[in-house]
C-alpha cells in the first residue's frame, strides 16, 4: 500500500486532537470538577476499545512478548493524558493557539532528544543540524503565536484572574511527555500485538487514576443547569485525541515517524489557530493577525525541516 495514502487520515486525525482539547475545556467548564470531566472525556475511549477488542481479540500476545516489555510501556496513555487534563484545565485561559503551539514545540524537541541519544529503547541517531534547525524556527514561531492570548482580547479574563504566561512551564512539561507516551505507546503495541488490546492497556490506568481521584476530591460537583448545558459532543473530546493514538499505533511504521508527526502536528497547529480566530467551540476569539500568521507559518517550516531531514 502506498505510504501517501494513509497521510489525509493522518491529518484529520491531528485536526481532531486540537477540537478535543478545546472541547475538553467545554467539558469541564459544565462539569466544575476537573477530574469528573477527566473521566467523563476517558471513559468512553475504553469502552470503544474494549468493544472492539472484543469484536477481534485476535492476534493476542505470548509469554515471550509480555516478558520482553519495558515496565512503563502501559503507562504511555497516563503520560499523553496529563497534556490532555492540561488542555481541559488551561485551553479556555491561555488560547488554543498558545496552548497546542507550546505543547507541540515540546513534544517535537523532546521527540528530537529521543532519537538523538536513543532514549527508551530508540536507537540512536545522534545530532543532526536540519531537524533542530527546524526546532529553533518552531520555538520561534510559537513565540509569536502566544505573543497574542485571551486576557489581552476584548473578553479580558473572565475573572480567572491569573496570568496565562504562568501555566506555559505546565504546558511544556505536558507537551514533553505526550512525546514520551507515543514512544511508550509504540513499545507496548510491539509487546501485545493486538492493536486494540494495547490501545485498552493504555487507557485504562488513564481512566483508574481520574476516576480515583475524583473519588478521593468529588467536590466541587456541577449543579443542575451546569449538566444541562453540557452538549452531545462535549464527552467526546477523550475520543478525538485518541484517534491520533491509534493513528500512531498503526501506522508510524508505515509513513515513517517524521512524516507521521509533521502531517499530525501541521494539521493540529493549524486548526488550533483557527479555534481562537474564529472562536469556534466556545473559545474567547483572538484573531489571527500578523503575529499569529507569521509564527504558524515558522512552525509549518520547522515541522518541514524535521520531517524532510
Amino acid at each position: 500500500m502506498n505510504a501517501a495514502l494513509l497521510y489525509p487520515f493522518i491529518i484529520v486525525a491531528g485536526s481532531l486532537q486540537a477540537l478535543g482539547n478545546s472541547m475538553n475545556a467545554q467539558l469541564r467548564g459544565h462539569l466544575v470538577n476537573p477530574f469528573l470531566a477527566a473521566s467523563v472525556s476517558f471513559l468512553p475511549i475504553v469502552f470503544v476499545f474494549a468493544t472492539l477488542f472484543l469484536v477481534m481479540p485476535t492476534p493476542l500476545p505470548s509469554a515471550e512478548n509480555l516478558a520482553s516489555m519495558p515496565w512503563y510501556a502501559p503507562l504511555g496513555g497516563v503520560a499523553g493524558a496529563v497534556a490532555v487534563f492540561g488542555g481541559l484545565a488551561f485551553v479556555d485561559k491561555v488560547g488554543a493557539g498558545p496552548f497546542n503551539g507550546l505543547t507541540l514545540t515540546a513534544n517535537i524537541l523532546t521527540s528530537l532528544a529521543l532519537d538523538a541519544f536513543g532514549l527508551f529503547g530508540l536507537q540512536g541517531g545522534g545530532f543532526k543540524l536540519m531537524p533542530w534547525l527546524g526546532g529553533l524556527l518552531m520555538v520561534i514561531g510559537v513565540t509569536f503565536i502566544a505573543r497574542v492570548t485571551p486576557d489581552k482580547d476584548e473578553s479580558k479574563d473572565a475573572g480567572h484572574g491569573l496570568n496565562p504566561r504562568l501555566l506555559y512551564p505546565f504546558i511544556v512539561v505536558a507537551g514533553a511527555l505526550q512525546a514520551i507516551g507515543v514512544v511508550w505507546n509504540a513499545q507496548l503495541r510491539g509487546a501485545l500485538i493486538n492493536p486494540w488490546l494495547a490501545a485498552l492497556v493504555s487507557f485504562i490506568p488513564v481512566v483508574f487514576v481520574f476516576v480515583l481521584v475524583f473519588l478521593l476530591r468529588p467536590k466541587p460537583l456541577p449543579q443542575r443547569a451546569d449538566i444541562e448545558g453540557v452538549r452531545w459532543w462535549m464527552p467526546l473530546a477523550g475520543l478525538t485525541g485518541a484517534v491520533a493514538v491509534f493513528a500512531g499505533l498503526l501506522f508510524v511504521d508505515k509513513v515513517g515517524a517524521g512524516a507521521f508527526n509533521g502531517l499530525l502536528i501541521t494539521a493540529n497547529l493549524l486548526t488550533s489557530v483557527a479555534l481562537d480566530h474564529f472562536g469556534w467551540l466556545g473559545m474567547k476569539q483572538v484573531r489571527a493577525g500578523a503575529s499569529r500568521l507569521g509564527g504558524a507559518a515558522l512552525m509549518v517550516a520547522g515541522i518541514v525541516l524535521i520531517s524532510v531531514f
